[in-house]
């Protein structure tokens, strides 16, 4: 395994976590088509994310009006 099958997660000391998250601002539709060339980049390059960087611009595409 890997060397922590014996830890008690009641001793370890988490950092402090606040109850309730806030929520992000919507993107303005200039931000949006700024992200969706972004990853139309990484998904044309040969990385290791290039494939999920199609498929969040695929799914970014397919919720905002295009830029005409």
């Amino acid at each position: 395994m890997d060397g922590f099958e014996d830890m008690d997660l009641d001793e370890i000391e988490f950092a402090p976590v606040e109850g309730a998250g806030e929520r992000l601002a919507l993107l303005t539709l200039e931000e949006a088509h700024n992200l969706l060339d972004w990853l139309r980049e990484v998904a044309a390059g040969n990385g290791p994310d290039a494939s999920v960087a199609g498929r969040w611009a695929r799914e970014v595409a397919a919720r905002i009006p295009s830029r005409d």
